[in-house]
């Protein structure tokens, strides 16, 4: 799709041609990937980073965050959960904690794969080289690293890079494909300074990656980073600002789609943020086909603090499990079964499609 049909898609506010934009997702949706919704079980490991990203809660400089690790048990127990809920994927996220080092990862995700049918994501943020080869070969399956912006100006004031690193994640997502993850990205929307040009190239880029999942949420503002002093904040036409709301991301979802029709793409939490009642499910009708269904211990999730006012945080993880299946029967829709790879991976390798 040309930048300026994206750029118009975004600014779009007539009612009609944004029911439109919605029936072509969901038609596409259903033509390439199914009726199905695949529910992952998400474990968030560890809180601690050592990055200074100007937009996440975990970041080093928030000494008010009370840090946490789990043991390799309570991450194969959740996981043992996944397993008992249905679900046919597990999901290891984290911030960027050398304290997860690779043998123990590696180690850990041999254990998931050997005891339990699960295919296994990794959300671990920027790694060397050796590392991603050695979860690869412990039989990781996919790899989510969102690119956040395209824009590589502001990614370098949000995102600043490891000492003697480069704030650039394409290369490393190359990279993962190489190794021959399912490879996953996304960018967030409404970043202060994100204009709609940025973010039309953003779903360009996401066809030019070829990727197998894309995640994409509204920016939601931490109070303890820098993001939220407005001193910080790029200074941008209000104009061209991107709203972090509900409505624009459910066009880059439907945009996501149509560019991407064989990816898997989230309904993600943060939408449930914004609207509660029906964020997700509105996702789910606007070409969405995946849910993630929160698996990590209660007495560490509120602690997972990226951005404020999580849903589903004191909820007992089969609660959550069994409301998000209500919710998706009450669609007319299928819950999803097995491990739920993404079509357009399965397609690239030339794998059967009877393994979606």
């Amino acid at each position: 799709m040309k930048l300026d049909q994206l750029v118009a898609w975004l600014r779009e506010t007539q009612a009609e041609r944004l029911t439109q934009l919605w029936h072509i997702a969901d038609r596409t949706r259903r033509r390439h990937v199914g009726d199905d919704v695949h529910l992952r079980g998400l474990v968030e490991l560890s809180n601690r980073c050592v990055r200074q990203c100007a937009y996440c809660g975990l970041r080093a400089q928030n000494a008010r965050l009370q840090r946490y690790r789990m043991s390799a048990e309570a991450v194969v127990q959740s996981a043992w959960d996944a397993v008992a809920h249905g679900y046919g994927t597990v999901v290891l996220q984290a911030g960027e904690d050398p304290g997860l080092d690779a043998g123990w990862v590696a180690q850990t995700v041999r254990r998931i794969k050997s005891e339990t049918p699960l295919a296994v994501t990794l959300s671990l943020g920027e790694r060397e080289e050796h590392e991603l080869a050695g979860w690869r070969e412990a039989g990781a399956d996919r790899y989510l690293l969102r690119f956040e912006t395209s824009n590589r100006r502001l990614y370098q004031r949000i995102h600043p890079p490891r000492p003697g690193g480069d704030a650039d994640r394409f290369p490393l997502l190359q990279t993962l494909r190489r190794l021959g993850y399912e490879v996953g990205s996304g960018v967030m929307i409404g970043i202060p300074g994100q204009t709609y040009e940025d973010l039309a190239r953003d779903v360009q880029r996401f066809a030019e990656l070829d990727l197998d999942m894309i995640g994409v949420g509204p920016y939601l503002c931490h109070p303890e980073t820098p993001l939220a002093d407005p001193r910080f904040r790029p200074e941008t036409d209000s104009r061209d600002q991107v709203p972090g709301d509900e409505l624009t991301t459910y066009k880059v979802i439907a945009l996501s789609r149509l560019v991407c029709p064989r990816a898997n793409i989230p309904g993600t939490t943060a939408l449930a943020t914004l609207n509660p009642a029906t964020g997700r499910e509105l996702g789910l009708r606007r070409g969405a086909n995946v849910v993630m269904v929160n698996l990590t211990p209660p007495r560490y999730r509120a602690l997972y603090e990226i951005y404020p006012d999580k849903v589903c945080v004191h909820e007992h993880p089969a609660a959550c499990g069994a409301c998000m299946e209500d919710r998706i029967r009450l669609l007319g829709r299928g819950l999803g079964s097995g491990r739920g790879d993404s079509p357009n991976y399965t397609a690239r390798r030339g794998e059967p499609a009877g393994r979606i």
